[in-house]
């Protein structure tokens, strides 16, 4: 076991003496200035005080204005430091509209298709002998191909399609050639395609967030760098003297993912040295990976949308250094109770304790840049997703936070509420901002207008009511089973029977959630096959979309 630790120890120190290099060229070449107009960067010099959202209706984004404009918290921003701009938005677009489609268009395959796992999986609790006959069909089949296929289909993909748009856009460059981004999209769909076929062949790797059979992995490498590589290019191409936050989450995602990657699948671990391998990856994924894209997209959205900047711009570095400091170590404290040294578990919730302060630190930006403007989220399809998911970000990190205390881990591990708790951060957040994200890229990538904003209210209503019922009756069923099983007077037979109604709030939330994707994905779909007088009825002015 020592050497996997030392191993991690190593990994850790070496990412963290890059991370050091990093932060002082940031200080040396003055990243971390806080002169006006840095935090405008996102604007170019005639978006100052004007409101965007192309998911909106014209009516709609009027109001949206006189609401904003009028507002006695409203200040107009600085214009950004540029005294040009050296590209236009259209030129920005266009650079990676290629590229953006097919992994978008990827991710929304995947979505569906993980979702319909997800729902046939969480109904095996309510049938047990559904379809039981065959290994094709089992429970562990159906919950692996869920996870892998909404984590590496859904939420990667459309997480590297939201930031490949949006780079350009924060450097005010052009992507360059999008072959590679391409390429990249192709192996990664190949990884998942092969990796899925893999699982039904009963080739599982047996690691929880690595399931799919090694060979596989390969691609995820190859593409995920390929996919990196004109982002990264695109940053030392750069038009602007200062990189706005986004810039940090996107480009140290993209640095911290084939670390993980590569460290969880190298073939040296097993027993019980692989399980503190499998929660250090899986963990660190969700908070170095994910987490980045849904942080990158909230602060570019949320003020684009209100054409107003974001409260604190020191206050968004500071979350983003902490994030990159403390939760590198956090995953551990999955393993409380379990065979494992008590000073790595120790180290692990010194750590997801200390997760508080960026969270905070993020949840006072976005919070307090929204305060006084919460009735814009009516008007703005983009704003309510992406506000909603930075919220839920908030609850979801606090919670985790506090479910790494050995005492509150002691009820909640081995129960529902760890699987309610893990929705909430991947669905209830990073999926939220996901689709806010969509909503306003789609219309940019394709020059079409949402056709129906009832359906765009359906998708919210359905994916909320969802989650809600995930994240906090089903959670609530979680803790009362922890309860039950830390009393010996009750019968095991008695704790199941009584998860039984929370397992049927899980079916229906993820019912819903599956019912809600069906009518986001159908809308992309009608959009973008619907004649052209359908799609246009809401006409987006020729300048808007040159932008």
């Amino acid at each position: 076991m020592l050497p996997i630790a030392a191993v991690l120890l190593a990994v850790v120190f070496l990412v963290s003496i890059l991370a050091l290099l990093v932060l002082i060229w940031s200080i040396s070449s003055g990243q971390f200035s806080m002169g006006p107009g840095n935090s405008s960067v996102i604007f170019h010099r005639d978006e100052a005080g004007k409101v965007e959202d192309p998911a909106s209706t014209h009516r709609k984004r009027d109001q949206l204005q006189q609401l904003l404009v009028g507002s006695s918290r409203y200040t107009t921003p600085q214009p950004p430091p540029e005294e040009d701009d050296p590209n236009s938005r259209r030129q920005s677009d266009e650079s990676t509209a290629r590229a953006t489609r097919y992994l978008l268009g990827s991710a929304c395959f995947w979505l569906v298709l993980g979702s319909f796992f997800g729902l046939a999986a969480s109904l095996k609790f309510n049938f047990p002998d559904w379809l039981n006959q065959d290994y094709e069909f089992t429970f562990g089949v159906f919950r692996s191909l869920h996870l892998n296929l909404v984590i590496y289909g859904w939420v990667s993909m459309a997480g590297m399609g939201v930031c490949l748009w949006l780079i350009p856009r924060l450097l005010k460059t052009t992507l360059g050639s999008d072959r590679f981004a391409l390429m990249g999209g192709h192996l990664w769909n190949a990884g998942l395609v092969l990796g899925s076929l893999g699982l039904f062949a009963g080739k599982s790797d047996g690691i929880e967030w690595l399931e799919f059979p090694w060979k596989t992995d390969l691609l995820f490498a190859f593409g995920g760098a390929l996919i990196g590589l004109p982002i990264l290019s695109a940053i030392k191409r750069r038009k602007v003297k200062h990189l706005y936050v986004s810039v940090w989450y996107i480009g140290a995602a993209f640095v911290w993912f084939p670390f993980l990657f590569i460290v969880a699948n190298l073939p040296i671990y097993d027993g019980v040295q692989h399980a503190i391998v499998n929660w250090w990856y899986a963990h660190n994924v969700l908070g170095l990976w994910i987490t980045p894209f849904g942080l990158a997209a909230a602060y570019y959205f949320i003020p684009k949308v209100i054409g107003k900047p974001i409260h604190s711009y020191q206050l968004s570095l500071l979350g983003f250094w902490a994030l990159a400091l403390f939760y590198s170590q956090v995953g551990l404290h999955h393993l409380i109770g379990g065979p494992v040294p008590t000073w790595l578990v120790s180290l692990s919730i010194v750590s997801s304790v200390m997760m508080i302060v960026p969270v905070v630190a993020v949840a006072i930006n976005h919070h307090k840049t929204m305060w006084g403007h919460f009735a814009a989220l009516r008007l703005s399809p983009t704003l309510l997703f992406v506000v909603s998911g930075a919220i839920m970000y908030t609850l979801v990190s606090l919670q985790g936070s506090l479910q790494s205390l050995r005492a509150v881990n002691t009820v909640t591990h081995f129960t529902h509420a760890t699987v309610a708790h893990a929705h909430l951060g991947v669905y209830g957040f990073a999926s939220f901002v996901l689709f806010g994200s969509i909503y306003f890229i789609f219309p940019r990538l394709s020059g079409r207008n949402w056709i129906s904003q009832r359906l765009i209210s359906l998708h919210y209503a359905l994916s909320l009511i969802g989650i809600l019922l995930y994240g906090g009756v089903f959670f609530y069923g979680g803790v009362i089973q922890g309860m039950q099983m830390q009393d010996a007077s009750v019968p095991f037979s008695q704790i199941v029977a009584d998860t039984k109604p929370y397992l049927w709030v899980r079916t229906v939330a993820g019912a819903l959630m599956t019912l809600g994707h069906l009518v986001f994905v159908g809308h992309i779909w009608w959009v973008w096959y619907a004649p052209k007088s359908k799609r246009s009825f809401v006409p987006i002015a020729k300048e808007e979309v040159a932008r």
